[in-house]
């Protein structure tokens, strides 16, 4: 189940990052930068921003220091998502019940890295 959920949350950082930043396959992406950091470099920096993603993805994968990634993901995606409650709302796919996910999301990362690894280090 570990890793099943651990390749899982890589996905969702690899489908945001390289699909939806890097490909613009989701431009909707760029214009919550663009509204948060301003048009002129929102392009460069959504690209890098999905760059670091699909990098999160690939070290979740790795299982290289899986704790401290686990409190990185959390914190990452906790901040994001009250920047863009506060700033750009109306440009999330779900609008402010984004945070619902986000919460959901986190509670998945946290119960991954911490509640299932500490199970199997028991057995």
């Amino acid at each position: 189940m570990r890793k099943f959920l651990t390749y899982l949350i890589a996905l969702v950082w690899l489908v945001n990052g390289l699909f939806c930043k890097v490909l613009h396959l989701v431009p909707r992406h760029e214009q919550i930068v663009a509204r948060i950091l301003g048009d002129q470099y929102a392009r460069p920096l959504t690209l890098a921003i999905g760059i670091l993603e699909t990098g999160m993805a690939l070290w979740i994968i790795s299982g290289i220091k899986s704790r401290f990634n686990a409190i990185l993901q959390m914190m990452i995606v906790a901040i994001m998502n009250i920047i863009e409650f506060i700033l750009a709302p109306d440009l999330l796919l779900w609008g402010r019940f984004n945070s619902l996910y986000a919460c959901i999301f986190i509670l998945l990362i946290y119960y991954t890295a911490f509640k299932l690894s500490t199970r199997v280090s028991r057995s």
